[in-house]
């Protein structure tokens, strides 16, 4: 751990104001500086500071290097699948055999603890820079942020971890113990709390992709519904859940934000009243870092890779234009018709065989007779978004990709790609865990309400009738749909408990024939089978660092 931490700080210094510093007649080089110039200047304690903001997720996939619990989430639940096994999902996380030394990339210790050194740093250094007393304080109010979320992360994958708070040095002593759950809880809290004093209440237009006092607010909210569920709170304790829904209204509270009304798919590609925080991206050479969100998920025959995928089940989860699920009795579900007078959701989130996807004018080598302006996608067998069709390499399993997240007028002949941003919360969400909170507190129609107010503002006017257990699957249904690729079905069915349920299941895919006269069949599947222990409610803490430290290991990994 002391070799870990110290070679972290020296990497960040690298990165940030860089190349290692070295004396020449005792004059200080111009290209770099030295330990001490950093801790005397607000603005390259600043700069070090916005690397502490790589902790956050992002839309970039630079092979494990950017893993930071973004889309690789999405094939680790029901919701997903990734045929090419990016860190490790397919091999070990979907196949129940995770075990402490082959989490690889999909685990997250060392680096998110590399950021909270860091921000430890910064924070024991801080308050000695001269410069701007409100420079000093926001750059404080970012790191406790940025800090807070990093152990956010490592409780929602490992439980209780070690709470460090002040930075190692060489005299320190690197056997500190877990703290409970509660305990960390109870610190993530206290300085999102902390942070949001110091923060502004959100951005303006030139501080977008910044810390403010509504995303503090907004994860705390996430951090307390998780403590409230069924993971963490077995006895089911009230209290727990008012604290949650306390946390989710002073959001709502906050009056600033409020839910997009405008094309539905728009919240996840333009800057729109909705977001309460994003975490930006740089635009990439796009056969560099191939870090463009469009190019993994896109369908093959449009040149994407179709890396993400929506799977048969989440497909499955989306309801119908009324309001009713598909197995509802008078649903009008056809699944010899399965896209016709589906949630509008549905069409905003999900490309399926026959919608229309893209820019004419980038695909006019897809134009035939049967698809005459080329955007119509081809999933059928044959079809150009087909294991027999363009890159077949990179077709869809599924036959479906994700619409979520993507610039349809993507060209994939250009030489940059677009310049995304990852959701870090939104007021969909918090909407979703305030009606949760009340449901448990038994104020059904408050949860209603605001279940009904995202059905609506997605076009579903008939209000929910539901109550007790059946309202309770209405919540984590809208939560699956509403949310999908956005990094939460992971954790909610493990804090709800309800994971061997969802994950030992079969992920489905469709099979569509077209005949020569256009009709299609569509066959349903199995496409993998998947399998879920006990244990993996939890990830297992690295061998590497139990090696090397006194740490308890999670249940079930010894």
């Amino acid at each position: 751990m002391k070799q870990k931490f110290f070679h972290s700080i020296s990497i960040v210094l690298t990165i940030i104001i860089g190349t290692a510093c070295n004396k020449v007649l005792d004059k200080a080089p111009l290209d770099s500086y030295t330990d001490q110039s950093v801790w005397s200047d607000l603005t390259l304690a600043e700069a070090f500071a916005n690397n502490i903001y790589n902790v956050l997720p992002t839309t970039t996939y630079d092979w494990g290097k950017s893993i930071n619990r973004s889309f690789i989430l999405s094939p680790a639940s029901d919701e997903g699948y990734n045929k090419f096994d990016y860190a490790n999902v397919r091999s070990v996380i979907t196949k129940g055999i995770l075990s402490p030394d082959n989490a690889g990339d999909f685990d997250i210790w060392a680096k998110n603890y590399f950021h909270i050194q860091n921000a430890n740093l910064l924070l024991s250094k801080i308050d000695a820079i001269p410069g701007d007393e409100g420079t000093r304080q926001r750059i404080k109010g970012e790191v406790m942020f940025l800090r807070a979320y990093a152990y956010y992360q490592l409780v929602s994958d490992y439980g209780g971890v070690p709470l460090i708070s002040e930075p190692f040095d060489l005299n320190a002593d690197f056997n500190v113990p877990r703290s409970s759950y509660t305990e960390c809880v109870n610190f993530i809290v206290s300085e999102l709390d902390q942070a949001a004093e110091l923060l502004p209440v959100s951005n303006t237009s030139s501080t977008i992709g910044k810390a403010t006092a509504a995303l503090a607010l907004a994860i705390k909210s996430r951090v307390l519904l998780y403590a409230a569920s069924a993971q963490w709170n077995p006895n089911n304790d009230l209290s727990k859940w008012e604290a949650a829904s306390a946390a989710a209204k002073a959001v709502i509270d906050l009056d600033r934000f409020s839910l997009y009304t405008g094309n539905y798919a728009d919240i996840f590609t333009t800057f729109n009243p909705e977001l309460i925080g994003v975490k930006l991206s740089n635009k990439q050479y796009n056969w560099s870092a191939f870090t463009g969100i469009e190019m993994m998920s896109y369908p093959s025959g449009f040149h994407g890779w179709a890396a993400f995928a929506p799977t048969q089940n989440l497909v499955d989860a989306f309801g119908m234009a009324d309001g009713k699920r598909i197995t509802d009795a008078g649903s009008g579900y056809d699944p010899q018709q399965p896209y016709t007078n589906r949630d509008p959701r549905f069409y905003a989130d999900i490309v399926y065989d026959g919608r229309p996807l893209g820019n004419p004018a980038y695909v006019t080598y897809r134009v035939s007779s049967t698809n005459p302006t080329g955007t119509e996608t081809e999933f059928y067998e044959g079809g150009m978004d087909s294991p027999q069709g363009l890159d077949t390499w990179n077709n869809s399993e599924t036959r479906y990709t994700f619409r979520k997240y993507m610039d349809t007028t993507y060209d994939f002949n250009a030489t940059t790609q677009t310049n995304k941003f990852w959701v870090l919360a939104r007021l969909g969400e918090i909407y979703l865990n305030y009606a949760e909170a009340e449901f448990h507190l038994g104020r059904e129609a408050n949860a209603r309400k605001y279940l009904d107010l995202l059905r609506q503002r997605a076009g579903i006017i008939t209000p929910l009738t539901e109550t007790g257990a059946e309202l309770e699957k209405r919540i984590q249904n809208e939560r699956q749909v509403e949310l999908c690729f956005e990094g939460h079905r992971y954790y909610d069915v493990r804090r709800w408990k309800i994971a061997e349920a969802t994950q030992n299941v079969n992920i489905g895919q469709v099979i569509i024939n077209r005949a020569a006269n256009g009709k299609k069949t569509y066959t349903y599947q199995t496409l993998e089978q998947r399998i879920f222990e006990p244990a993996n409610y939890l990830l297992p803490i690295p061998k590497t660092e139990i090696n090397r430290t006194s740490l308890e290991q999670n249940p079930g990994y010894n």
